[in-house]
């Protein structure tokens, strides 16, 4: 497979990516002193919680006095619901962004003016890292609004100067014309929402690779190094990851370099990381495995200090960007983990199982039922056009083998037929959770 050239972005690295590790060190002490300071003077709840753990700012006086700091969760943002975590008057807030509450208040994040020329600053560092270039065309397929990812993209993809093709999610037909029309080199979306579009490109007789695209920064949930493989495939382009969530910033906290391809650069300059093993908190070294846990350094409206995002990786040392170290791919979320009978299960498992057999589609969902005393997997497959009832009895046999000797626990599967699973404008609904106490 040969995919699109990129041209070198050596020389366009900013002042951010040309420190060295000891520079960066060092800013990341005074940011982090300044962040503690600010919190501390100004937000009430974080006042109270390092007065409850007997820690003032002037204790900050190495990168390892972190682990001083008390836990931000999302709880914290509810019970703080709108603008108790505001570092400044509501007045200087010139954007809201919030959460979609399904479980609860909505953890509501604000912005200064300094704040989203940061954030803009940033989502143009991500862009240029995954091959974007001044001058592109780019087709934001991000939901706009609440939600972080269409204005993020989009303000970041002006800063570094391209032409903005504002879509939002959704409208399938609008996006194929406008791609056919309007000859985007690069799309910014969810990457389950593309291999939608991809499939109707297809059912429609048109060629993905024909199209002007050659980059993908996809994001917003978890996807696998198998799944980059067949948008690669399919579509001829490169596909790159991105990483943000909206209570530390949104879009544009990490990126995965397109001539890498190893892991997402944290822009460490502006966010510190950690990795925590999530029933102690208790930090982990680099490398292994656990909880993300995120603190800013340069936020002005809602500084927030050790956010556990839930979300499982390990640190790396860093390679396109030396000083900057990397987290591998999200793996899963440690609230995602599903356990069956005792063993742990993440749908990203279940989707490298399911690409990875002929026949099948990216398309599946874990349905979990407790028609007894125990927990039973469901696994629903889509198959491909013309699979007669045979071959799906086949298929599933083989999903469910695959499953048995690789996860170590036992699935129902059923392959249904095309279009049988629900497509998502947005982040993929991975599993349904139908047992009656959950």
């Amino acid at each position: 497979m040969s995919l699109p050239p990129i041209s070198d972005d050596s020389t366009l690295l900013d002042d951010g990516e040309r420190l060295s590790i000891d520079q960066l060190r060092a800013v990341q002490l005074e940011r982090l002193q300044q962040t503690v300071a600010n919190a501390y003077a100004n937000v009430p709840h974080y006042r109270k919680s390092l007065d409850d753990k007997g820690v003032h700012p002037e204790d900050i006086k190495a990168l390892d006095d972190i682990w001083l700091l008390p836990f931000t969760e999302k709880a914290d943002l509810r019970a703080n619901y709108p603008f108790g975590l505001f570092a400044v008057p509501r007045e200087q807030v010139v954007r809201l962004h919030a959460s979609s509450g399904t479980t609860g208040k909505p953890t509501v994040v604000g912005y200064t003016a300094a704040d989203i020329s940061t954030w803009a600053d940033l989502v143009a560092r991500c862009l240029r890292a995954a091959g974007v270039r001044a001058g592109d065309i780019v087709q934001v397929a991000y939901g706009y609004g609440l939600f972080t990812g269409g204005l993020g993209a989009h303000y970041g993809a002006e800063r570094l100067g391209c032409t903005v093709i504002p879509i939002s999610g959704g409208q399938t037909d609008k996006q194929i014309q406008l791609l056919q029309d309007f000859g985007a080199r690069a799309i910014m979306v969810t990457p389950s929402y593309f291999l939608s579009v991809l499939d109707e490109l297809e059912k429609r007789g048109i060629d993905p690779a024909t199209l002007p695209l050659e980059v993908g920064v996809f994001g917003a949930e978890p996807w696998t190094n198998a799944m980059r493989e067949e948008i690669e495939r399919r579509g001829q382009m490169h596909a790159t990851d991105i990483y943000g969530l909206s209570e530390v910033m949104g879009p544009g906290v990490a990126q995965e370099c397109v001539e890498s391809k190893d892991g997402l650069h944290i822009w460490e300059d502006h966010f510190y990381p950690e990795i925590v093993n999530p029933l102690t908190g208790e930090p982990v070294p680099d490398g292994q495995v656990g909880e993300l846990v995120f603190t800013s350094l340069t936020k002005q409206a809602l500084p927030i200090l050790r956010y556990r995002t839930r979300d499982l990786t390990k640190l790396l040392s860093g390679t396109a960007r030396p000083s900057m170290r990397r987290m591998e791919k999200v793996t899963g979320r440690s609230d995602d983990l599903m356990i069956v009978r005792g063993v742990n299960v993440f749908p990203t498992q279940i989707e490298e199982i399911v690409l990875e057999i002929p026949g099948l589609t990216p398309y599946f969902q874990c349905v979990l039922t407790r028609p007894g005393r125990m927990d039973e997997l469901t696994i629903n497959v889509e198959g491909e056009q013309g699979l007669s009832q045979d071959d799906r009895a086949r298929l599933a046999q083989q999903v469910a083998h695959t499953v048995k000797s690789r996860i170590g626990t036992t699935a129902k599967v059923n392959v249904v037929g095309p279009d049988g699973i629900e497509r998502s404008v947005g982040k993929a609904r991975r599993i349904i959770d139908s047992r009656s106490d959950r």
